[in-house]
């Protein structure tokens, strides 16, 4: 098979003012300062407010900025680590874990999770609801599924329902002996529960966290934790992660 000269592909019109956008963020503003209004920006740099809204919806991916509800387009400052942890012999709930309760319903899974955990269709589960604050910002949201049978000596007597019972479920849980667990990443988008909780608008980009724990042979529980993407920066192993930095003027603390 003989071979083809592939052709030259012009740079998108908006890639290019993403580019000339970032260096004006790094010499013109600073941490968060608010941009003029779309249509100033579209003005200065000669361009439709289309080209202009997916250059700032890239640099938002990338967590160079900010949409924030009343305020508007904010230069956003370096991303924080936020560990989601290395530990493979901790359940949720044990010692030094970041997570707080908030909530503990009782609900069917979404099919994935429940083809997951192996429960029948329409089976409710424990649906434990936490939030991670990190530096006094929200960064995350959690949904942790349990099936009854991973806590079954819980009663509604002890704990009805809110915190109490989310605290009684991952007290239950922590009291099997947890054979190890597996994480997966991928970038999703928030969902208007999500974006309200981490105070960001729906659509904006989030990574998704899900985790399967194991215990006794089986899939134990399943927790699908949203992180804010321009926030954070996920750190894996005892060492916090390693850092490069791709803009030297604007290093992480």
């Amino acid at each position: 098979m003989g071979t083809q000269q592939l052709e030259s592909v012009p740079e998108p019109k908006y890639w290019h003012l993403r580019t000339v956008l970032s260096e004006a963020l790094d010499s013109e503003f600073s941490v968060g300062e608010i941009l003029p209004n779309e249509r100033e920006l579209a003005a200065r740099f000669g361009v439709a407010r289309a080209t202009l809204r997916q250059a700032l919806e890239q640099l938002e991916l990338e967590g160079r900025l900010q949409r924030r509800r009343g305020v508007g387009t904010t230069v956003a400052p370096p991303r924080m680590g936020v560990d989601v942890g290395s530990e493979q012999h901790m359940w949720p709930g044990g010692a030094g874990d970041a997570w707080q309760p908030a909530d503990c319903t009782a609900a069917a899974p979404p099919t994935a999770v429940g083809e997951v955990l192996e429960t029948a269709h329409g089976e409710q589960v424990h649906v434990v609801k936490r939030s991670r604050v990190t530096h006094g910002q929200p960064v995350a949201a959690e949904l942790l599924y349990i099936p009854a049978s991973s806590v079954p000596d819980l009663t509604a007597i002890d704990a009805p329902s809110g915190v109490a019972r989310a605290r009684a479920v991952l007290r239950e849980l922590g009291r099997l002996g947890l054979e190890g667990q597996d994480r997966s990443v991928e970038l999703g988008s928030a969902r208007a529960d999500d974006a309200k909780e981490l105070d960001r608008l729906p659509g904006a980009p989030v990574l998704v966290v899900t985790t399967r724990f194991f215990a006794e042979g089986r899939t134990a529980a399943v927790s699908v934790a949203t992180y804010r993407a321009d926030t954070c920066r996920l750190t894996f192993g005892d060492s916090g992660g390693v850092e490069i930095h791709h803009h030297p003027e604007r290093r992480a603390s």
